[in-house]
């Protein structure tokens, strides 16, 4: 027999998947807003995170393959917002890094999803919001972050 318990976090789940790809799909949106694809913006912060990535090693952190994501290297290499760079250590490496177009870039687009997204949280009540913020740990435990 299912526990309730079971069923109710069957429930949550079911509620909660088409409200998270929703919210994603709206801050993507946003994203687009500025001339980039949400693909394009993902590739970005990845490099910012870590900048000399390979295109090997981004590849394997998005999940496809090094000719798949070259395009898009390409892409993004071409509109001034990316760069490669010959390794210092050993001249057979190429990282990739941002340039300063590609780190104004990053910026805007977090400032343009972090105002979208105040901006719906401002039309909450004060409790709706506290729920939202309380939710927060237990979202990033979710993910597998630390809270």
């Amino acid at each position: 027999m299912i526990s309730e318990v079971m069923l109710d976090i069957q429930q949550v789940a079911s509620d909660l998947r088409p409200v998270l790809l929703r919210l994603s799909r709206e801050l993507r949106k946003e994203t687009e807003q500025l001339g980039v694809t949400a693909r394009q913006a993902t590739l970005l912060w990845l490099v910012k995170r870590s900048p000399g990535l390979s295109l090997a090693e981004l590849a394997a952190e998005e999940g496809i393959s090094p000719p798949a994501l070259s395009g898009h290297v390409d892409r993004l290499e071409s509109a001034g917002l990316l760069e490669r760079v010959r390794s210092t250590e050993d001249r057979r490496r190429v990282g990739l890094r941002l340039t300063d177009e590609g780190v104004r870039l990053m910026r805007r687009i977090r400032a343009r999803r972090t105002t979208w997204l105040a901006e719906r949280l401002g039309a909450l009540d004060p409790a709706e919001l506290g729920a939202v913020e309380a939710a927060i740990p237990a979202l990033k435990r979710l993910l597998g972050e630390n809270a």
